[in-house]
């Protein structure tokens, strides 16, 4: 009986062991700060946003021990300042921005520390929040499509756990919100630091 009752708890660890061994999923929660860079138009619009705080959620698959894909969802919420030649005081747009995104990430494994990179792709959902905060009643919701790269670090804390840094970037068409007065023609390179947890399982 004995020895029945030791191999039963031999299998249930190694069959525990190997499952984790086999861990192939994480999802992560981190907080971030987007900042918004100045941007100086053809059109004589120029635009400034103050820093967002807002946090980011990720689901990865690995498909290799060093390959996964990794889907993003992003919330923060801030105000952007327009002014032009027409609107030399300036509109004002109290704005809730979503990110949905994918990408492929590649790994790096230096004992507990694992560096990575990314690249994909994905949309950002700015939502006018009507307001005293936002000046201007003729702006619309808006999506646009952009790119996203990143690079970052994660330091394993336990088998199942790592504290994750990353610097992201996301590349898009800086958003007029539907109102041809805030149009500039011009993409930017929104920064998007985060740091938070990941769970792997």
């Amino acid at each position: 009986m004995k020895k029945i009752a030791l191999l039963v708890l031999l299998c249930t660890v190694g069959l525990v062991t190997g499952r984790a061994q086999e861990s192939r999923q994480d999802v992560s929660l981190s907080g971030s700060v987007q900042i918004q860079p100045f941007v100086a138009s053809t059109t004589d619009v120029q635009v400034g946003a103050k820093r967002a705080i807002g946090g980011l959620a990720s689901y990865r698959f690995m498909l290799t021990p060093r390959g996964a894909v990794e889907a993003n969802y992003g919330l923060n919420q801030n105000n952007i300042l327009y002014r032009g030649p027409s609107f030399q005081k300036g509109y004002q747009v109290n704005v809730r921005q979503q990110e949905i995104s994918a990408a492929y990430v590649y790994n790096f494994n230096f004992k507990n520390f694992n560096p990575f990179v990314e690249a994909g792709g994905g949309a950002l959902l700015w939502q006018n929040i009507r307001n005293l905060a936002t000046t201007s009643l003729d702006v619309k919701n808006q999506t646009t499509i952009g790119g996203l790269y990143g690079v970052g670090v994660a330091y394993e804390i336990s088998p199942s756990f790592d504290i994750r840094a990353e610097y992201r970037g996301f590349v898009t068409k800086v958003p007029d919100f539907g109102y041809s007065p805030l149009n500039t023609n011009k993409f930017y390179n929104i920064y998007n630091p985060v740091i938070g947890i990941a769970y792997h399982f």
